[in-house]
């Protein structure tokens, strides 16, 4: 499991069962793309009670936000080849296509375990914020006019860090002049998370990053194996950014992250949970999307959000290129995008999100204990967390942002050195 494939809760189960089982082909339809296990199925249904129309609305999970991604760029190159044509394939050919596609998503799945994914034509998709600058550089989403942004009734109560998240110029980058991009409806972040028993040995509990390094812990972490992560959690402990873009000029940074990769017994993205439970680690670094839902079930677990601050993720709502909201139908569709983009915000909405996918909202929720479970009440709760205020721990946390390619690759040939 890792960030882009989300474990799937007994919340999100109904959502999958109402996807196709709504309606005739003439009606008023809503067509959503969304990241596996990221909205609860119920919070749909409560959408299409509240609309004053039958709509036929068509949520489909994905179960990775790569998948989302290929699929947008699918969409794109299929928009291309028919502006080239200048007309819909005919039917045979369309066959040939259909037919040459299946191979390919043969091959997919043999090389890669899983199917190329297809094109969409949905109204809305699920993409991370990690992967917003490459979409916009690929043309692969459409922006919010200003004049629609205005027209989100809970856009003026998001924080402005959720905006400026997604206000970027043409070339994917932050640009308070730029136009808006995505609309954030859940965010995460990288954390901590330990053996109880095992720490109960130690005498000590992991608070920040610099409790990786202590005596004790020789071959009993595991680390994610990204190079964004690994590098920026010890510019962290060094007092740096994530996004620090010269990495030659952070002193000690070699060398911390040679004496930590001595603690380390393996780097994985996917496969940290299952050793950590078993004892073969004592502690993981790992992504909230994956711990927060195992903690209730494995009460040996507990989570910490580092004190010196995290890297933070964000889901967002994004607009596939091409799907135009002019017409009487793009009206239609495009005021029920709107709608649902609204609806998430909603505070009581996204206190429903927050709590039934186990990730926090860019909304304010008020969140209660009686909401959520023991083992989660830190680490969702907008109030205090152990001792601070986890509004201030957040406040230095940060977003991965874009960096230059000549930056990424200082990154990974440092990542790659350090683990020989």
């Amino acid at each position: 499991m890792d960030r882009r494939s989300f474990l799937l809760g007994t919340g999100t189960l109904a959502l999958s069962q109402l996807l196709f089982g709504c309606g005739g082909n003439n009606q008023r339809q809503l067509k959503v793309e969304l990241l596996k296990g990221s909205i609860p199925g119920q919070v749909v249904n409560q959408f299409q009670k509240g609309l004053q129309q039958q709509v036929e609305l068509k949520f489909a999970p994905v179960e990775q936000i790569q998948d989302l991604f290929e699929q947008l760029q699918q969409n794109w190159r299929q928009k291309q080849l028919e502006a080239a044509n200048q007309q819909k394939p005919s039917p045979f050919f369309q066959r040939i296509q259909n037919l040459f596609e299946s191979i390919q998503g043969l091959f997919e799945w043999i090389k890669n375990g899983r199917r190329k994914p297809k094109a969409t034509d949905a109204d809305l998709v699920t993409l991370g914020d990690y992967w917003l600058k490459a979409a916009i550089e690929q043309n692969l989403i459409e922006s919010f006019e200003k004049e629609e942004v205005n027209q989100l009734k809970q856009w003026s109560a998001l924080d402005e860090k959720w905006k400026k998240l997604v206000t970027r110029n043409d070339k994917g980058d932050l640009d308070i002049q730029g136009k808006v991009w995505g609309a954030p409806y859940r965010w995460g972040s990288t954390m901590i998370v330990y053996n109880r028993d095992k720490f109960q040995e130690l005498g000590w509990t992991p608070r920040d990053w610099s409790d990786l390094w202590r005596h004790g812990l020789q071959q009993r972490i595991s680390l994610l194996n990204q190079p964004r992560e690994v590098v920026g959690l010890v510019l962290k402990k060094l007092g740096k950014s994530y996004n620090t873009e010269n990495l030659d000029q952070v002193p000690d940074l070699e060398k911390e992250l040679q004496i930590l990769n001595q603690q380390v017994k393996f780097y994985s993205s996917n496969n940290y949970l299952e050793p950590l439970i078993m004892g073969d680690t004592w502690l993981a670094v790992g992504w909230s999307s994956d711990i927060l839902p195992v903690l209730g079930r494995y009460p040996q677990l507990a989570a910490v959000i580092p004190q010196s601050g995290t890297a933070i993720w964000a889901d967002l709502w994004v607009r596939p290129k091409g799907i135009t909201w002019v017409g009487s139908e793009g009206i239609i569709r495009g005021t029920l995008s709107k709608q649902w983009i609204d609806f998430c915000w909603q505070p009581s909405i996204a206190k429903q999100i927050s709590v039934l996918t186990k990730s926090n909202s860019p909304i304010s929720t008020n969140i209660t204990a009686s909401d959520i479970q023991e083992p989660l009440w830190n680490l969702l709760h907008s109030d205090v967390y152990d001792g601070l205020r986890l509004g201030k721990v957040l406040d230095k946390s940060e977003f991965l942002l874009p960096l230059l390619p000549s930056v990424i690759k200082q990154y990974e040939s440092l990542f790659a050195k350090i683990k020989v």
